[in-house]
């Protein structure tokens, strides 16, 4: 019962499922999704992105979160979303680490032309056979990576100094967390694990400027050496999580929920691109469908999955922070 996760070994969301699929127990197999399977790949899994699974019943399936969803029901103990509100819990912190931190990555990633050209190169002979057909490969993913980073306000300045600080406290503050608990919401990984590992192994600790940036926070470093062996899947109840989500909570209040807002309105106004107060500054977006379907996915969970006390509780606990608005059916 052998699983194919076809990507990039500097995919942030490869490299997040990979996490995941490690933490399972199952038993897979990660290809690099390159051209002598790329067609295959998107014809029956319907996307060009990666990652895509492949499943011991030959099903393609494509993004994370869904995924993971499924493959909790076949690996019940050791769940990334935990049943009842503590999942509902995880998919609301799961926004700000899918929808927000990676336009970070993009900053790092692309704003410095050399790091760009090795990153691209790299990542194209990963995908081609020879360093002949890798050439005009990287030309493509660094123009698609320039682009990604202006859609999501990473030519701005004061945009990418709020965007570098904010990473720097997710870091700071996981950093205190491990001294704790194993994990960052305590003794067992769930999905914030896995896309907090998934940046750092494809992104963060890998790219020259950030890895030197994470160096700083030793826990976090010996975290992502060890992480991978775990036994416990228990974590912190929903009325007590740990310091590590009340910090995350905070953010995703500020900057994040206004993003958030103003991309809903983009999307159901039918609007390529919109403007929004970020920071202090108002900011020029590309307004992105997929982050406001994955709100409405979540919006859609706590409606189809918890009972009417158990939304009451969600709803209290959402409106706490300021985030009942966004997530709330």
């Amino acid at each position: 019962m052998r699983y194919t996760l076809y990507g990039l070994r500097r995919s942030y969301f490869t490299r997040k499922l990979e996490a995941a699929l490690t933490w399972y127990g199952a038993d897979f197999e990660a290809l690099s999704k390159s051209v002598d399977v790329q067609v295959d790949v998107e014809a029956r899994s319907g996307t060009q992105q990666v990652p895509v699974l492949k499943t011991p019943e030959n099903w393609m399936l494509a993004d994370t979160t869904p995924i993971m969803h499924a493959l909790d029901e076949r690996f019940p103990r050791r769940r990334m979303f935990p049943s009842g509100k503590n999942g509902l819990f995880v998919s609301v912190l799961e926004e700000w680490f899918d929808e927000w931190l990676p336009r970070v990555a993009l900053h790092y990633r692309w704003s410095d032309p050399a790091d760009a050209e090795a990153s691209a190169l790299e990542m194209a002979r990963e995908m081609t056979p020879t360093e002949e057909a890798a050439a005009p490969v990287a030309a493509v993913i660094r123009h698609w990576g320039g682009k990604a980073a202006r859609a999501t306000g990473m030519t701005d300045p004061h945009q990418v100094e709020q965007a570098v600080a904010e990473y720097g406290r997710m870091l700071e503050a996981l950093n205190k967390q491990l001294a704790e608990t194993r994990f960052a919401l305590g003794e067992a990984p769930c999905a914030i694990d896995a896309v907090i590992v998934g940046g750092l192994r494809a992104h963060f600790a890998a790219d020259p400027a950030p890895a030197k940036v994470v160096a700083q926070f030793k826990r976090v470093t010996e975290w992502l050496e060890t992480c991978d062996d775990v036994t416990d899947f228990e974590l912190r109840p929903f009325e007590a999580p740990t310091d590590f989500a009340a910090f995350v909570l905070s953010e995703m209040g500020g900057a994040f929920k206004a993003f958030s807002a103003g991309n809903q309105h983009a999307v159901e106004a039918s609007e390529k691109a919109f403007e929004v107060e970020l920071f202090g500054k108002l900011t020029s977006l590309r307004t992105r469908p997929y982050s406001e379907h994955s709100r409405r996915m979540v919006v859609e969970r706590i409606r189809n999955t918890l009972d009417e006390n158990e939304r009451r509780e969600i709803g209290d606990w959402l409106a706490a922070h300021g985030l009942a608005e966004r997530f709330m059916p």
